[in-house]
């Protein structure tokens, strides 16, 4: 069972690793939902096709689009 080191690090099985095809030097993303830790490997390009409807507004800056995601 994998332990967390003092710098709060974690080695993950290498059996789990494989199933998952995660390889070192691999990006992966942390969260935390319900009290658990979930770890999924990013992997490039996969939110490509979910956003290829989305046209952007080149009328909006980048500084205005920020404020608008900031507003109350």
């Amino acid at each position: 069972m994998p332990k967390v080191s003092s710098k709060r690090q974690i080695t993950l099985p290498a059996s789990q690793c494989d199933q998952l095809g995660i390889k070192p030097g691999d990006n992966i993303e942390t969260f935390v939902a319900d009290g658990r830790l979930t770890i999924v490997r990013k992997v490039e390009g996969a939110a490509q096709s979910l956003l290829q409807h989305v046209k952007g507004d080149p009328s909006v800056t980048d500084q205005e689009s920020l404020e608008d995601a900031l507003a109350p």
